[in-house]
């Protein structure tokens, strides 16, 4: 076909479906060449048009899932399909969150496709049926697709915020519910990008002398960030336009009626809200490098936020303890594994602890890295990530370690809430071989009592060990490695590897009741520990970020090279996984080394690493990635390794992208550039399809149906192209 022919014609013929090796063609895609000179190279870029939304785009889309349904219509697919349905329909059960005398939580029944939310009186009726259910999404239109992303108890727990997006696209409505009645009473529509850690109530009567609840704590309203739409234009997304404002209670409204308090907040910066029902403190997180505090006490009517602590290349993370009246700050300024600094809140909102020399230590730096506190009572809860596992110690109001929770091997927490008043606080804990479950932590020793816990339909007998790689600059990378409890290194063993390496995310051991087949028949799931999170401090997140990141591709391909050294893997059968900046991983390892993986699957995925700074919120990812319009050198190690950029022609490993059109973080184009490049320069059989979601985003809010659905199409994929008998234990 020529440049100027029609991506619908070229849809026309996608063959029959069979088993997707050569029966079915994927379908052509016109080459429209489009030359940048960026930096004095000449960039062409031959799918520039499939950044685009039009009817054109759309058929295009249209066609690429007509044949990637061709090729992931196998029995492999058809004989898991059924097995997910039992291992998605499992009760599920969210983090505990205290406030006065009430807890709340969320609660997945199998037959929901939505989380609904419920408020409990007692602890011992958390994860039934006898709390009061507040907000059920799966009474709501939308074919399960609209969701409750989020929720912030009011003080005392006398109502609750929580935002409502349909299609994943996380923008977000915010409804206020009386937990008395269990009604909505407000709503503020077209929020934006609000999210539960830009989100704080402030304490007070409504200032219109309402009486709902007859309680003398009810709010008088809140500060929220919000943003604009994502417009997903070229250079004009709205969610990069970003306000703290406040809303007083009293009637529904849209942003735009409710007082600015700051909106002097740049594209890469991010604030972050904490209160004590009074005084307000604002992170404003610049990229994922550094931040700047503010903050503010008095009429919110009226707030104008000042100076607490700036200036420093250092990340604070602020807590308020009201008890004590002091600001606590989480940081890694003089310590790469992070500590706790604390000073009076009143000092601290008079601009006399402008200087980190001006607060005490609270919580030294240790040989584990701090992730978080959480005040519980007259204690604080520090999290810490070791070895990238979690740790959670009980320490007193001086910071002073009293003992260790009790925990699993190779934990991962997450969803610690304390209560203020008792010795006592909740969390969900999971690990590879054990399921999400809900506890609660008696402070006075440590000890933990499971209140609930996510039920599975397929017992596997999982072990998991800590491997270490050598990495091309000799760095040592660890990895996890989980197989069942008989699968021994003799070098025959199909294996899925698994990393992401940056922006300070660590990727810590979770359970996945999808992966439980692939562990059953013999399968060797890996999570690499790539350069570029925060696992061993900040040193390991500088190690992969800008102009480093060709070492967190090296250290994936140095693990896949471990696996089969060391016997863990079959060497013609290790796949590679990963999505958004993991799926920017995968593009690097299938364009570097195609001939070194059996299956690849590249989902919601960064790959035009020349253009992902002018779609949606690309622009505030430059912080991380580098700038390459703005900065020659980063436009250099960019270009020289943007998945986009350098794919050869090569026999691929069998590949599935995958997007979809509700993503308002990583644009579609990715994907559908990506596909169509892979697709024209394929010399070899194997298929390289392309799944595009209607009703979904960057991955929040699937209903279970979809979740069903997805993994069934992926895990089917890896099982067909590895080899695996999906009937096989």
């Amino acid at each position: 076909m020529t440049d100027n022919d029609s991506g619908a014609e070229a849809a026309a013929g996608t063959g029959d479906g069979g088993d997707g090796r050569g029966q079915a063609t994927p379908p052509e895609t016109p080459r429209r060449p489009v030359t940048d000179d960026l930096h004095g190279e000449s960039i062409t870029d031959p799918y520039r048009w499939l950044e685009g939304d039009d009817a054109e785009v759309s058929e295009w889309t249209d066609a690429q899932n007509r044949y990637a349904e061709a090729v992931l219509d196998t029995s492999h697919r058809e004989a898991l399909a059924e097995r997910f349905e039992s291992l998605g329909r499992v009760g599920q059960y969210g983090p505990v969150t205290p406030a006065g005398d009430r807890l709340f939580q969320e609660v997945k029944r199998p037959d929901d496709e939505q989380p609904g939310l419920y408020a409990y009186d007692d602890p011992e009726a958390i994860g039934t049926d006898e709390g009061t259910a507040l907000v059920d999404p799966n009474g709501w239109a939308g074919d399960g697709t609209v969701s409750m992303d989020w929720f912030v108890p009011g003080p005392e727990g006398a109502y609750l915020a929580y935002g409502v997006a349909e299609g994943g696209d996380e923008q977000y409505d915010v409804r206020i519910v009386d937990v008395a009645t269990a009604e909505v009473v407000e709503t503020v529509e077209g929020a934006g990008r609000t999210q539960e850690g830009g989100f704080a109530w402030v304490e007070g009567d409504p200032t219109d002398g309402s009486d709902t609840t007859g309680d003398a704590t009810d709010p008088r309203g809140f500060y929220y960030v919000t943003t604009g739409g994502a417009d997903g234009d070229e250079g004009a997304d709205g969610q990069l336009d970003k306000a703290i404002r406040y809303h007083e209670f009293g009637s529904d409204s849209v942003p735009a009626d409710d007082r600015v308090v700051a909106d002097d907040v740049g594209e890469t910066t991010w604030p972050t809200l904490v209160t004590d029902g009074d005084a307000l403190i604002a992170g404003y997180v610049e990229g994922w490098e550094r931040s700047d505090v503010y903050g503010y006490r008095g009429d919110p009517a009226a707030a104008d936020l000042e100076p607490v602590l700036t200036g420093y290349d250092a990340v604070f993370t602020p807590t308020i303890d009201g008890d004590r009246g002091r600001l606590l700050l989480a940081t890694d300024h003089g310590a790469d594994f992070s500590r706790v600094l604390a000073a009076p809140l009143a000092d601290a909102l008079a601009g006399e602890a402008a200087d980190p020399a001006a607060y005490d230590e609270l919580v030294p730096e240790t040989d584990a890295v701090l992730r978080s506190v959480e005040l519980a009572g007259d204690r604080i809860l520090a999290h810490y990530h070791r070895d990238a596992s979690s740790e959670l110690a009980v320490l007193d109001a001086d910071g002073e370690r009293e003992q260790t929770v009790d925990l699993p091997a190779f934990p991962s927490v997450a969803g610690v809430h304390g209560a203020s008043d008792d010795p006592e606080a909740y969390l969900t804990v999971q690990s590879f071989a054990d399921p999400p479950s809900v506890r609660r932590v008696d402070l006075g020793d440590g000890t933990t009592e499971t209140l609930c816990r996510q039920s599975t339909a397929v017992e596997v007998d999982i072990e998991v060990s800590q491997e270490r790689f050598e990495s091309a600059d000799g760095t040592e990378v660890p990895a996890f490695v989980v197989r069942r409890s008989d699968v021994e290194p003799d070098g025959d063993n199909p294996a899925l590897l698994t990393g992401y390496g940056g922006f300070r995310v660590n990727r810590t051991p979770t359970f996945d009741r999808f992966r439980l087949p692939f562990l059953a028949a013999g399968g060797v799931f890996v999570l690499a520990t790539l350069r570029g999170g925060t696992e061993y401090g900040e040193p390991w997140h500088e190690a992969g970020r800008r102009g480093n990141k060709q070492r967190v591709f090296d250290d994936a391909l140095a693990v896949a090279d471990g696996l089969a050294e060391t016997g863990w893997a079959d060497p013609d059968r290790i796949g590679v996984t990963g999505g958004s900046n993991g799926g920017l991983l995968v593009g690097a390892l299938i364009t570097r080394q195609p001939e070194r993986f059996a299956v690849a699957l590249c989902h919601v995925p960064l790959l035009d690493m020349l253009r992902f700074h002018r779609f949606l919120l690309g622009a505030s990812w430059t912080t991380e990635y580098g700038h390459p319009e703005e900065d020659p050198e980063a436009f250099a190690y960019l270009r020289k390794y943007s998945p986009y950029h350098n794919a050869p022609e090569a026999d691929y490993p069998p590949t599935m992208f995958t997007t979809a059109l509700g993503d308002t973080r990583v644009h579609p184009s990715h994907a559908r550039k990506m596909t169509a490049l892979v697709q024209e320069r394929n010399t070899g059989d194997e298929s390289i399809v392309l799944r595009v979601e209607d009703d979904a985003g960057h991955g929040v809010g699937k209903p279970t149906s979809m979740q069903v659905r997805e993994n069934s199409e992926r895990w089917g994929f890896v099982f067909e192209r590895m080899g695996i008998d999906p009937e096989s234990r």
